[in-house]
């Protein structure tokens, strides 16, 4: 079991010098902390991170905290609320805890401050667990390719709330309204959205779903481009937009036939040893009828409310599991060949590979971090690093977006055996 929070320091907790083994040497296998098993720590000096740098660095997070409300439902109203239309909440949102985060090197926690236990919204950082469920689908021959076009495999959805989708019903037209099915890639121009398309934000897609229409999303300034624009060839543009990350999740439910927190928890979080306090939410209206039950669609992120609910702890715990390129253990969570598209870059934009992986192409992203290093990133912010050159994860939850990079460089210098 997992003691009691040590109260050295600025809620900093940086692992002792006595007490623990050497680091396992070069041609070793990699640690991997247990389910159910405290995860053990090393001090900085025993995987050649200097202790005074590397509490700076926390110190830095610590200092530089978001300084946006931390009620998280008053700041959607006080942003995406207030400056989008449709930009009412649908999905839970709370009030979110004390800057918070992890170091791991070499499989061991060097350093950890605020509440790592505790369970907080993590936004966008959400799409890098819907990538995963579509990865597992991938590996488990459920999508063949991911450039396939993904009205093929797309049954009918049956939505709960039909009228919180885009095509006509029969009232609209002045009919007593009947159940009505929904497709979202029947449309000419949809039908050429492939799973790469949506995993890396280019599709375009056109519509309404969960009564979110795609063009609300950051919508442009020029209201006239709301619903009257040329629509761009799939592949082509990039375009953040949760309307049709959440298109993704309802694809994946589709090709799952199974709730994807679900599909999560059997597939990824129980084999990784995470705990059982994570969440995934969708909407009040994201619900569909499927094999005869109302199962929920959730959703790719915070943007509207919902998303993934979950500790730094476990966060850490799927961040050095894309480190260890999807093993854990002897087991294989994640093929390789998953986790190698996912990090390349895209033709549209080379700085993204699969959602929500971040990457250091030539070193733009994060300039005193190795190209290599790749970011799963959320609103808030919320940041899981994985840095394969110097075997390092870092969870930094609620860190001004602005300060990012200088914290990541800040841990990169405490590190003395470059």
């Amino acid at each position: 079991m997992r003691g009691p929070p040590s109260p050295v320091g600025p809620m900093v907790l940086l692992a002792v010098l006595s007490g623990f083994l050497a680091p396992p040497a070069f041609g070793q296998s990699p640690y991997f902390p247990a389910a159910g098993e405290d995860w053990e720590r090393r001090s900085p000096a025993e995987v050649g991170m200097d202790a005074d740098r590397l509490e700076q660095a926390v110190e830095f997070a610590i200092q530089e905290e978001n300084p946006a409300p931390r009620d998280l439902e008053l700041n959607h109203h006080m942003t995406f609320g207030r400056g989008e239309p449709f930009g009412d909440p649908v999905g839970p949102f709370k009030t979110r805890g004390e800057p918070t985060g992890i170091v791991v090197r070499n499989g061991y926690i060097v350093a950890e401050w605020g509440e790592p236990e505790r369970v907080d919204p993590t936004f966008s950082v959400t799409k890098s667990f819907l990538s995963t469920t579509v990865g597992l689908a991938y590996d488990q021959g459920l999508i063949k390719s991911v450039e396939d076009p993904v009205g093929p495999a797309m049954a009918p959805v049956l939505p709960v709330s039909p009228e919180c989708v885009h095509e006509p019903t029969m009232a609209s037209r002045g009919f007593p309204a009947g159940p009505s099915v929904f497709e979202p890639f029947a449309a000419e121009h949809n039908s050429g959205v492939t799973w790469d398309h949506l995993l890396r934000q280019t599709s375009d897609w056109e519509g309404t779903l969960w009564c979110k229409p795609d063009w609300a999303d950051r919508p442009a300034s020029d209201t006239g481009e709301w619903t009257e624009r040329a629509r761009h060839t799939p592949g082509t543009v990039y375009e953040y937009n949760d309307v049709r990350v959440n298109l993704l999740a309802l694809a994946s439910l589709n090709v799952w036939r199974a709730p994807l927190p679900e599909v999560l928890r059997h597939h990824v979080m129980d084999p990784i040893g995470a705990s059982s306090t994570w969440r995934w939410y969708g909407y009040e209206d994201s619900w569909v009828v499927l094999d005869g039950r109302k199962v929920e669609s959730v959703s790719g992120g915070a943007h509207w409310g919902g998303g993934m609910f979950i500790n730094a702890r476990d966060l850490a715990r799927f961040g050095y599991l894309t480190l260890r390129e999807g093993r854990w253990g002897d087991e294989t969570i994640l093929s390789q060949e998953w986790l190698r598209m996912a990090r390349e870059p895209g033709a549209a934009n080379p700085a993204y590979g699969h959602m929500n992986y971040f990457l250091n192409t030539d070193g733009e992203a994060i300039p005193g971090a190795p190209e290599e290093a790749f970011f799963h990133a959320g609103a808030g912010s919320n940041i899981v690093y994985v840095d394969p050159v110097h075997d390092l994860v870092v969870v930094v939850r609620w860190i001004r977006g602005g300060s990012r990079n200088e914290f990541i460089e800040r841990v990169l210098a405490s590190i003395q055996d470059n």
